[in-house]
């Protein structure tokens, strides 16, 4: 489980009660099982106690031999087991062999209305004992008849109870963290598979959220296939509105240049200039309005292998004078995460830059590169041409600088690249190739690491 989940933080918030509740119950048991032996012990005590009076009773004579308890433990010098048989206000009158030599132990607590008391004291050896006292009146003569017992035997007892309740208690918690672990894991399950269906989504292997899931989850598996379908709506709405604008300005403008073309003078002329600035302004901003709503889609990849083959045949062709060495890579190269066509777009004016500005030498290679973030897909399109200055590096990289303006171009293919790669959260770098010219670093998000087979 990992730190921070839903699984860990039930367990640990089980795991913590679980541990409160069988210590709690460990030391219930144990009070429980110290009053039963308490409770046993006065009723032996009671016991006793009863056999003293009724043996006197029969002898008439507490004094006499027969007056006596069985219990050998009350024989045993210090045991805490005592017996003894005094007159109210008089010296001792029998007592049990455990107190020779020694005073009988005195409760100080008063009768009260009963002829009963009981307390817990220490005998002279520290002992602590129940005491038991009962007063009773023979030939007119009133007798005392006291019976103690053994406490610290109880405690004893008691401990070795609460070590093995705690030994217990202790493997029943384990078994039970363990199966809270398990059940949790289990009842958790669906929310794994949830998880793995988004990515499944977002890596451009599935459509929509497919599977059956719990009551608890399905709502939220259906959330996210409605969002998925609204985005869908939404975007391909935008693509008709941007499709419409583009038809609806070109007509209008393709007039008015026809018309200044036609016609003389410095109107004519100013016309003419501002609408091919118009033009090229409407098709820069409706080419970034197809590119916002084509990143905008979730669930699209590309083959970036075959996606450079494609763009190698085809500069190759269109710069006959430019030679273009491919480092293929091998089959477990990812995948691009983004639509093809976009990939297309950023590769495709890296490499015709490369083609234009290069001695005829031109270099392309593509790896997978582990960052902080995860995985990206580096494509390096390096030449031999005259390079650039860190300055130039920097400033041609803004929107719409030409550092040369003998080639043809209107400086945004590099803008549009920039813009692309910020969209995608991959980056672009500029440096000094080996090769003696430009080399340009283009890193993107990858779909999946290897194992995935060629379209």
């Amino acid at each position: 489980m990992q730190k921070g989940s839903i699984a860990a933080s039930l367990f640990w918030l089980s795991a913590g009660w679980l541990i409160v509740a069988l210590v709690a119950t460990a030391f219930l048991l144990t009070e429980l099982y110290s009053r039963a032996l308490d409770t046993s012990l006065t009723e032996t005590l009671e016991f006793h106690l009863g056999t003293l009076v009724e043996r006197t009773l029969v002898e008439g004579d507490p004094a006499s031999a027969e007056v006596a308890v069985q219990d050998p433990r009350f024989s045993r010098p210090g045991s805490g087991w005592y017996w003894a048989v005094t007159a109210q206000e008089g010296p001792v009158v029998n007592l049990s062999a455990s107190l020779a030599g020694s005073i009988p132990p005195s409760i100080q607590t008063p009768f009260g209305t009963s002829t009963l008391r009981t307390q817990v004291i220490r005998d002279s050896f520290g002992t602590q004992i129940r005491a038991i006292e009962r007063e009773v009146t023979l030939n007119g003569q009133r007798l005392r008849f006291l019976v103690t017992g053994s406490l610290d035997e109880i405690l004893v007892l008691v401990d070795d109870f609460r070590g093995q309740t705690l030994i217990v208690l202790g493997a029943v918690g384990v078994m039970l963290a363990i199966m809270s672990a398990i059940v949790f894991r289990l009842a958790l399950r669906p929310v794994e598979r949830l998880r793995e269906a988004i990515e499944q989504v977002r890596e451009g292997e599935r459509q929509a959220v497919e599977g059956s899931y719990p009551s608890e989850i399905a709502p939220l598996a259906e959330e996210v296939n409605e969002l998925l379908r609204s985005n869908t709506q939404i975007i391909e709405r935008a693509r008709n509105q941007v499709g419409n604008l583009a038809h609806g300005l070109k007509t209008p403008l393709a007039v008015m240049r026809n018309e200044a073309s036609a016609e003389q003078g410095a109107l004519a002329t100013v016309v003419l200039a501002e609408s091919e600035k118009m033009t090229t302004l409407v098709s820069t901003y409706l080419d970034r309005a197809r590119i916002a709503a084509r990143t905008a889609i979730v669930g699209k990849k590309a083959d970036a292998t075959m996606v450079m083959l494609r763009l190698v045949r085809v500069m190759e062709k269109l710069n006959p004078h430019c030679v273009i060495a491919f480092q293929r890579p091998d089959a477990s190269l990812p995948w691009f995460r983004g639509d093809e066509g976009d990939l297309e777009e950023m590769a495709g004016n890296l490499l015709d830059n490369a083609c234009k500005f290069s001695g005829g030498q031109v270099a392309v290679s593509m790896q997978a590169e582990r960052v902080a973030s995860g995985a990206m897909l580096l494509i390096r399109i390096e030449d031999d041409g005259p390079g650039l200055s860190e300055t130039e590096a920097r400033e041609v990289l803004r929107r719409g600088v030409r550092l040369d303006e003998r080639t043809p171009g209107s400086g945004l293919g590099l803008d549009i690249v920039k813009e692309l790669v910020d969209v995608y959260g991959g980056s672009l770098q500029l440096k000094r190739s080996v090769l003696g010219g430009l080399l340009a670093e283009l890193r993107l998000p990858v779909a999946k690491l290897g194992g995935m087979g060629r379209s």
